[in-house]
């Protein structure tokens, strides 16, 4: 019992910083993939870097996507988009009854 007791506050670190920092990241990792590749043409996005733009063509081949902007269209790899900002930009459609 005594090796045990050695190695159980190493092992609760252990567990607390999965719980805490890795799993969380793999699961936002996880989603970010998902939404990549549910993107279609007409999606409103912003990218990573702050730019905003419409979704013009998407192409698996090269995993990238031409974005429409003001100033043109701007070819971006699918990794580029950010999640977060542009599920804020296209709300869920709200359903009235």
């Amino acid at each position: 019992m005594g090796d045990i007791g050695q190695f159980l506050p190493m092992i609760l670190i252990f567990v607390v910083a999965y719980f805490f920092m890795i799993r969380p990241q793999m699961k936002r990792a996880k989603d970010e993939k998902k939404y990549a590749a549910e993107l279609k043409r007409g999606d409103r996005i912003v990218t990573k870097s702050g730019l905003h733009g419409k979704v013009m063509e998407i192409s698996d081949k090269d995993n990238s996507c031409i974005i429409e902007t003001m100033a043109g269209k701007l070819k971006f790899d699918r990794s580029a988009i950010s999640m977060e900002m542009s599920k804020k930009l296209n709300p869920a459609a709200v359903v009235k009854k």
